[in-house]
């Protein structure tokens, strides 16, 4: 038989995190109002009538900054386990750490030296 000694409370965590969610949409859903007319289905923008179109080109400089703000978050995300374990793990998790911190720096000095990082 299948047991799952000791992860109760990360099961209750997990149901907990799931109704909350439920639970704020069937409430907003009990609470709004519902009649439908012309000003629900116009746009909103900040209070101000829109102006132009929506299908409008951004710069690439958006995207390439989302991207390498992406690769960073994506490295800190793996950083916080490894620094919880670090005192278990041993010399050669440091070195894998250290490896893939040179990794994650060589992209960033690659993305530098190619203007992804300048706004101008």
């Amino acid at each position: 038989m299948f047991s799952l000694s000791g992860y109760e409370y990360f099961l209750g965590f997990l149901l907990l995190c799931s109704l909350i969610p439920l639970l704020a949409l069937t409430a907003s859903k009990l609470v709004r109002p519902s009649r439908r007319g012309p000003e629900r289905r116009t746009t909103y923008e900040s209070g101000m009538e829109p102006i132009g179109g929506a299908w409008i080109q951004f710069n690439i400089r958006y995207y390439m900054f989302a991207l390498v703000f992406v690769i960073f978050d994506v490295e800190t995300v793996f950083l916080y386990p490894w620094a919880v374990a670090f005192h278990r793990l041993g010399l050669l998790a440091f070195i894998e750490a250290l490896i893939f911190i040179a990794i994650l720096i060589v992209g960033l000095v690659y993305a530098w030296r190619k203007g992804a990082l300048e706004w101008s």
